[in-house]
């Protein structure tokens, strides 16, 4: 064995004594035999199983590791499948009530399936009422508005016939067109477009009536009334005046000869010359009272013809001289240039058209002038199943 194999021992040096404590005590006790000692051992043999057991030590704390490492592991997958487990468990769980909501999902939507079914049964039956529905306001409104439109026609064609007969009877404008403005008002309710046409008849041949009607009528009525009132008071012609032409007349001399012998007088025992003025009066405002009725009539010859006499009237039995008897002379005139026209407004175009149109119109199918009922829409393009 090498030095340097063995053990560390104090050594002393060499002369010293040896430290009474050091000295072992039992090599004080009186010393035995000494036994033979073992042959020491070879100096390789025991390195290689120092090395040997050094290296079992170190395979021994590998292995100790690798153990601890490996049970570090699975302590960490233990817990990891403890929480893979736990979370599998959750899952179930909502798995479990999905399922369970799911199957409450599939009942809800039987059941809505179910009131669909039956909602469209029933909005199947209420579109075939509603179309039955349709159709009979559609009869209704047809019957509702050939009557009202036939009520209508018959007010607005009694109205023109009114209208024409009035002027041709009493040469009355004002009367037939007011008659016409009525029909023209009355046609505008009429529903069918048909008789928009009609309208402008009506309209023209009212625009020709109020044209007919003289713009100063009124005032010739008033003037005419007026003269009429005055008739009382004109002077009459001074009676022991000699009619002219008396002194070449042999007939007026022959009556003045007989004047003396002969005398005529009324049966009321008036005066011949009192009868005789209020006879001129009566005359000339019965012809006023006639320009008056013509005047009202449009009847420009009556008209003229009563004022003339009323103005040969006033010129043979009143006095000339008299300014009344001037101014009224002047008014006559003035009354004579304001004559009504003479040609007539002529009337029963509008009447005829509505005649021919009212025939053309029932003579046509009843359904042709009536839009195609709603219900039909409903037909093509109403719900389905």
């Amino acid at each position: 064995m090498s030095p340097a194999d063995k053990p560390n021992e104090p050594t002393a040096p060499e002369g010293a004594r040896p430290d009474p404590a050091a000295v072992d005590p039992l090599s004080t006790r009186p010393s035995r035999p000494a036994a033979p000692r073992p042959r020491p051992r070879s100096l390789g043999g025991g390195s290689l199983a120092l090395l040997l057991s050094l290296v079992a030590l170190a395979a021994a704390g590998y292995v100790g590791w690798q153990q601890w490492q490996q049970e570090q592991g699975r302590a960490v997958e233990s817990e990891g499948v403890a929480s893979l487990e736990q979370r599998v468990g959750a899952l179930e769980g909502t798995l479990a009530g999905i399922s369970s909501q799911r199957a409450s999902l599939d009942q809800r939507l039987s059941d809505a399936a179910a009131v669909n079914r039956s909602l469209r049964e029933e909005l199947l039956g209420q579109a075939e009422r509603t179309r039955n529905l349709e159709d009979a306001v559609a009869k209704l409104a047809e019957k509702s508005l050939s009557g009202h439109d036939a009520m209508l026609l018959d007010e607005t064609e009694s109205l023109l016939r009114m209208g024409g007969e009035r002027y041709a009877l009493f040469h009355d404008a004002q009367g037939a067109a007011a008659a016409f403005a009525l029909a023209d008002q009355t046609l505008s309710a009429v529903n069918d477009g048909a008789f928009s046409g009609l309208r402008q008849s009506i309209e023209a041949e009212h625009e020709a009536l109020v044209k007919s009607q003289p713009a100063s009528q009124a005032a010739a009525l008033q003037q005419l009334v007026e003269l009429r009132g005055r008739l009382a008071s004109l002077p009459l012609k001074p009676l022991d005046s000699a009619p002219a032409g008396s002194a070449t007349d042999a007939w007026s001399r022959i009556r003045h000869a007989l004047a003396s012998v002969i005398s005529v007088q009324r049966d009321n025992g008036a005066p011949s010359a009192v009868a005789d003025a209020r006879f001129a009066r009566e005359l000339a405002a019965l012809d006023l009272a006639q320009a008056e009725a013509a005047l009202l009539a449009h009847d420009s010859q009556d008209y003229e013809a009563a004022l003339q006499r009323v103005d040969s009237s006033l010129s043979s039995q009143f006095d000339d001289s008299a300014p009344s008897v001037q101014q009224a002379r002047r008014t006559l005139t003035q009354l004579a240039s304001q004559l009504p026209p003479n040609a007539p407004v002529q009337l029963g175009a509008a009447l005829t058209e509505l005649r021919n149109l009212r025939a053309v119109r029932a003579l046509s199918p009843a359904t042709g002038n009536l839009p195609a009922p709603a219900s039909s829409v409903g037909r093509t393009g109403g719900a389905r199943p």
